[in-house]
């Protein structure tokens, strides 16, 4: 039998397909190192918040400069190789600018768009300048664009109803609507509040014996030793952990932050340590038992997506009898299937617009979600 030859790239296309997505499946699966966590195992409060904070503290000290050259592993857009700027993102949509690394680092700026620089996404200024290690600690440094990092400047996170500026991608400038503040805040995007929810919840642990409020205007207190979160930001950044769930681009740049700088962020790790640390789970014992590297994880592609979506877990027995939803930014449920044993979703069939959509799967008691672009 003959086969043509426009038939045999076909043939040879779908493999390399398959090839490429299985490899994707086991590349993104958690790289957590075995043992890693192990000292914590089995404590809870007080004593879980220690023992992290010694897993974490030693690591290595990177110079400022430097940072320019790791931003290229840890904050690298997968769809171009653009500068993925947080400031500027529009998940589910096209940004109105790209960042080139190197040629469109800042530079002088005048307006959006201009450069990207370095964001201390803990001002500088709340601990006291060019203090190491929190000076140079890549997991609260993010490449963004250098007229909307001036207008954040060293203002605290918060929440802004009526802006007094607002960013081309909605990050906003403005009064603090969230209780017991009232002064003027930085919103970022809802896409993004959970990265940062994450990133300060490092910070407050990684650096729980150091002073991250010279500042008033900190979002952290500092007494008898101890850094903690000020309770009004405490209780947002909890918030906005359970909305923004941890996104493969965190435990992407999670891990490649870890092969830089020697240490993780537990919390991208755990998510279930922002309640056990910081919430109302505090007297949950904690166990690596069911960790990153032994239970389930899930990952999508593509994703952003214009229609079908390929589901895949590092564990293919987890993958069966799973329960599937979909559901969009308001609550919505766009799609459920409680006995899921398929590995791929049509979004077309759904009927659902372009946009951000969230999907939970659960499978034997484990469960995540997953941020959908479709577009």
């Amino acid at each position: 039998m003959t086969i043509k030859r426009d038939n045999i790239y076909k043939i040879l296309i779908k493999h390399i397909l398959f090839v490429s997505i299985f490899a994707l499946c086991i590349s993104t699966s958690a790289q957590i190192p075995y043992e890693y966590y192990n000292s914590a195992n089995n404590l809870y409060g007080n004593e879980l918040k220690n023992e992290m904070h010694n897993i974490i503290k030693n690591h290595i000290t990177l110079s400022y400069n430097s940072l320019w050259q790791h931003f290229k592993s840890t904050d690298k857009r997968p769809d171009n190789d653009k500068v993925w700027d947080v400031y500027s993102d529009i998940p589910g949509g096209i940004p109105s600018y790209f960042f080139s690394f190197g040629i469109d680092q800042c530079g002088s700026y005048s307006a959006e768009g201009n450069c990207y620089n370095r964001e201390h996404s803990i001002p500088k200024s709340w601990f006291g300048g060019e203090i190491a290690p929190m000076y140079t600690d890549i997991f609260h440094l993010y490449p963004t664009d250098g007229f909307v990092n001036s207008k954040r400047s060293n203002l605290p996170l918060g929440k802004v109803d009526n802006a007094t500026w607002t960013s081309s991608n909605g990050s906003k400038v403005g009064p603090n609507v969230y209780s017991d503040y009232s002064g003027t805040v930085f919103e970022p995007i809802d896409s993004f509040k959970g990265d940062f929810a994450r990133t300060y919840m490092y910070m407050v642990v990684c650096y729980k014996n150091k002073n991250l409020s010279v500042e008033t205007q900190s979002m952290f207190n500092y007494n008898n030793g101890e850094c903690t979160l000020k309770p009004w930001a405490q209780n947002m950044l909890l918030e906005w952990c359970a909305m923004d769930p941890v996104s493969k681009k965190e435990i992407d740049r999670n891990n490649a932050i870890y092969q830089i700088q020697g240490n993780r962020n537990p919390f991208i790790d755990f998510p279930e340590l922002a309640e056990m640390l910081f919430g109302s789970d505090t007297n949950s014992t904690f166990t690596t038992n069911i960790s990153a590297f032994q239970k389930p994880t899930w990952n999508i592609y593509p994703n952003p997506t214009s229609g079908k979506i390929i589901i895949c877990c590092n564990d293919n027995h987890n993958h069966l009898n799973a329960e599937i939803t979909i559901f969009d930014i308001i609550g919505n449920i766009i799609y459920e299937n409680n006995n899921f044993n398929n590995d791929n979703i049509d979004l077309n069939s759904l009927n659902i617009a372009n946009g951000l959509y969230f999907l939970r799967i659960e499978s034997n008691n484990n469960r995540q979600t997953i941020k959908i672009i479709k577009q």
